[in-house]
């Protein structure tokens, strides 16, 4: 049986919330800032784990991914879960969790239980971020404040993001790399307290009956699938990768098939015949693909090309996270005014003249171009992720906030895992492929110095004299060879999110 969307109704007029509205959106940023920072800090802290774990070239792309690769495939039964119990229950079960398991992780010995840590962490943070979004939606009733609150709940990820680098510099620089792990504790203490006492409960009224065969086909559509393009990007192409694929695919088209006969579906497939919702969705994900893909090979190229210690190459990219924030609050005034079709558009062309800048200058020119390039490309990526994630929740129904937010939260989760995996995957590539080693090498520092970049920095380190300078110019020359390639397939995806939103938000409404 084919159900119909609620549409919902002008929402300009609805009711204000005060002070004490305003008190729980601070408070509903906690985890906000947290996640983004726990993103940014572990990107700047890759080449010191890289350093101290040995990880293979694909472990060390698991260390980024498996955290994104978890939360896509829970995100929708996590939200589902809080439309039903309670989305402040969730919040707070994610919340404890999320401190324990980081202060596991601080601890790890190995690559491979830092992995398991981080697989832990995404099992809590599906519940934490979907929470967090729907009970905005029901918070702020009135549009214009929740444009507003919007605003603030996605400038609180580059807050974050730009709070992360710094804070993680000085972690890094003082302590061990575990230490930014341990940032969590702090964050969530405060949240567990003011939480039961700003933000009030709420969850769908009429949730239906809990589906647990739709609950295992959303988590067997979303793992395979990612981990099939984690594949895809590392080893190339393979039967592996595409048998992965295959089985993530069938997977998806039963569990759309079920949404679309049971009574009470676990997400309602037709929200996504509505360009408001689908247009919004594939503009977030591909937005988020270009910033993390961006971070993941940027952070590398400051840290061990240009030299930079992780405090300094944090400032660096400062610059670039304030004008994320501001894009995404002064874009919402703009909003009432302009339809979402000529504003995303508009705003992520400045994102591809970023990507363009990169491109062209950064392997002459050094730290400038990089600063400015992040600039540019902040104030597009801030901008669509306001108005993205504000049509996503105000085109569905109220009472299902927690599984629309669920989707918005998925679609940001698996676009950090293509950013790594693809952008990352390419210029890992490339790096693999342009690298010309120095004859003399043993075959173990061949080996460590053809994964990756900080297997090679180590290898240098550790050579005498010319040999290490040989090596480490071959490196930082092979990993310049693909900032460009990757840089313009960045581009390219920003420009493919601008088409989609001037063709598929034309009826969506400003106001």
């Amino acid at each position: 049986m084919t159900r119909t969307a609620s549409i919902p109704t002008t929402e300009t007029d609805a009711p204000r919330v005060g002070a004490r509205g305003w008190a729980a959106l601070v408070v509903l940023m906690l985890p906000v800032l947290l996640v983004s920072v726990d993103n940014t800090v572990l990107s700047f802290a890759l080449p010191e784990i890289s350093i101290a774990l040995a990880p293979t070239g694909a472990e060390q792309l698991w260390i980024i991914d498996v955290y994104p690769l978890v939360l896509a495939g829970l995100l929708v039964t996590m939200g589902t879960l809080g439309d039903r119990f309670g989305r402040r229950r969730m919040l707070l079960i994610g919340a404890t969790g999320f401190a324990a398991v980081s202060a596991l992780a601080a601890f790890a010995p190995t690559a491979g239980l830092l992995i398991a840590a981080r697989a832990l962490l995404g099992f809590f943070g599906a519940m934490l971020m979907p929470s967090t979004l729907s009970l905005l939606r029901s918070i702020f009733q009135n549009r214009d404040q929740r444009r507003m609150a919007i605003a603030v709940w996605a400038s609180a990820f580059s807050a974050g993001s730009a709070l992360g680098p710094i804070v993680g510099g000085v972690l890094l620089e003082h302590f061990a790399w575990g230490s930014v792990f341990l940032i969590a504790v702090p964050v969530l203490i405060p949240l567990l307290i003011a939480a039961p006492l700003l933000v009030p409960e709420s969850r769908d009224p009429n949730p239906g009956r809990i589906d647990l065969v739709s609950i295992a086909l959303s988590m067997a559509t979303m793992i395979p699938v990612v981990y099939a393009i984690k594949s895809l990007a590392v080893d190339g192409p393979s039967l592996t990768a595409g048998a992965w694929a295959l089985l993530g695919f069938g997977m998806g088209y039963l569990f759309v098939r079920r949404q679309l006969r049971v009574k009470s579906p676990m997400l309602d497939m037709a929200l996504f015949r509505r360009g408001s919702f689908s247009g919004a969705i594939l503009v977030n994900l591909l937005s988020v693909v270009a910033l993390v893909g961006f971070l993941y090979f940027v952070s590398q190229h400051l840290q061990l090309v240009l030299g930079l210690s992780p405090m300094m190459a944090g400032f660096a990219l400062v610059p670039g996270m304030l004008a994320m924030i501001v894009a995404g609050l002064s874009v919402v005034p703009v909003s009432r005014r302009v339809p979402p079709h000529i504003v995303i558009p508009a705003g992520l062309a400045f994102s591809v003249a970023g990507y363009l800048i990169v491109a062209f200058t950064t392997h002459e020119h050094g730290v400038l171009p990089l600063v400015v390039a992040f600039v540019v490309l902040g104030i597009g990526i801030g901008a669509a992720e306001t108005i993205s994630n504000e049509l996503i929740l105000s085109s569905a129904p109220a009472a299902k906030a927690g599984a629309a937010s669920a989707v918005s939260e998925t679609a940001y989760e698996l676009g950090a895992v293509l950013g790594t995996a693809v952008l990352g995957g390419i210029i890992t590539a490339f790096y693999r492929g342009a690298l010309v080693l120095p004859e003399g090498l043993p075959a173990d520092v061949a080996h460590a110095a053809g994964e990756t970049l900080a297997g090679a920095y180590t290898a240098a380190q550790e050579l005498p004299g010319q040999l290490g300078t040989a090596l480490w110019d071959a490196a930082a020359a092979a990993f310049g060879s693909g900032v460009m390639v990757t840089s313009l397939i960045g581009a390219g995806l920003v420009v493919v999110a601008g088409v989609i939103a001037a063709v598929t938000l034309r009826k969506a409404p400003s106001h």
